[in-house]
Order: structure tokens, then sequence, then C-alpha cells
């Protein structure tokens, strides 16, 4: 389609990333790019370009595709990172930044980032503080249009990732739902489907400015997605 947005995605081998290319699977107004480290098995169905290079080399991609938009879901785990902070960091932090620097040089006009709530530079926790640090330096590198989403527990099939104290969240996760109200609603999980969702409609708006989303905010940005006639679900 010739109205269609090119969005480029980053950690499309994580829950997120995975959800955003099954949401696109038949939207003719998405041209859906992936930039990855590794190869990853592609939805049936999806019809877009999926680029697996070093980090390093991110940049050419972008230079070669051009796309407005990027979603950037890319995270690790404390446990994934060997409980190492400097390791933590490199992914989280560091590359979250080189990415986003290489997409503003290249043209990228609207960042979407996936962070998580509670994010704040002044958070004892160090997944907190850094999140909150990303999102200050995200700031600084002056996007057109910076779309930060703040999810809560995030519901959904990991690939042999889940922790026990993290299965017993999920399990929980529609009761204690009702449980959380007003403040605390921003601490309801979400499932990844719907923070796709959300990436997308937010890749597609135009406004510029910086804007912060939580859980409500997520689910209406979710729900202002326009349904295809040929989605599947």
């Amino acid at each position: 389609m010739s109205d269609a947005i090119r969005i480029a995605l980053v950690g499309a081998t994580g829950l997120i990333g995975r959800a955003v290319m099954e949401r696109c699977v038949g939207r003719e107004d998405v041209r859906l790019t992936g930039i990855a480290r590794r190869e990853t098995v592609l939805p049936r169905g999806i019809r877009m370009e999926m680029f697996v290079a070093d980090p390093g080399s991110w940049g050419e991609v972008l230079e070669a595709v051009r796309p407005k938009a990027m979603i950037c879901a890319l995270g690790t785990t404390w446990k994934k990172s060997g409980e190492d902070e400097a390791a933590f960091r490199a992914v989280d932090q560091d590359l979250v930044l080189a990415v986003a620097r290489a997409a503003k040089e290249h043209g990228v006009e609207r960042f979407v980032h996936v962070s998580s709530v509670g994010a704040d530079i002044a958070s004892k926790n160090l997944y907190l503080r850094v999140k909150g640090e990303v999102e200050r330096d995200l700031t600084k590198v002056r996007f057109d249009r910076l779309d930060i989403l703040r999810p809560g527990l995030l519901l959904g099939h990991r690939e042999g990732d889940r922790r026990p104290a993290e299965r017993l969240g999920i399990m929980a996760a529609p009761v204690m739902n009702l449980m959380l109200h007003g403040k605390y609603r921003k601490f309801r999980g979400v499932h990844a489907e719907t923070v796709a969702d959300a990436a997308l409609s937010l890749a597609k708006r135009a406004a510029r400015g910086r804007f912060v989303h939580d859980h409500d905010a997520i689910l209406r940005a979710a729900k202002a997605l326009p349904r295809m006639t040929t989605d599947t679900d």
C-alpha cells in the first residue's frame, strides 16, 4: 500500500517483539522490518523483512531501509545477564541508546520504547533505575515523537524463561488486577499482544512530543489500532 508506514522492530526475538510480528499478520497499513542478532521463526503468513546482523551493523540496515518509525522491545533479565550489572546495562541501556541514536541519524521520526512500570532514575532497584535512566536519555535524542510504554507484569508465553515467582504472578494476575485500583492500576498485568497493539498504534501517530503510557493509556492506544479485515483473530 502506498500509505503504509515502514516500521523497524528491534527486539524481535523477545515476548513483545514476537507479539508485534504476530499482530502485523494481515496488516496492509504497516511495512515491518525486523532487525535482530540471531535468527527467529517468523509467524505464519507474515509479510516482512528480517535482517540478522551484529548490533554494530544495525545502523547500516537503518540507512538502507529508512523507516519512519521504530519499535524498541530490547531487553534482558538479571538472570540472563549472569547477574552482572555491566552485562545487564550493555543490553538494556547501552544497546537501546545506540540503536536510538542510529535511528535518529538515519531519519527515524518516531520512536516507541517498551520500558517498565516503576521506571525511576532514583529507584533503589537496579532494574527500575536503569529503565529510568534510559527513558531520560532517550528524551535527549530528540525524536519528533517519543512514546514510552510502561507495562506491568507482561502476560504471554516466553520460551523457557519463566522464573517460579514470575509464573505464580502470571497465574494470580487476573485476581490481582481486580484488586489494583486508583494509583495502583498501573501495576496491573497486561498481555503482550495488547502492548504490541499499543506500540503499533502509537508508531502510526504523527503528533509530535514525548508521551508516557502506563497501564490504562496502553489499553487505550491498543484499542485505537485500526482492525484489518484480514486479521486472523
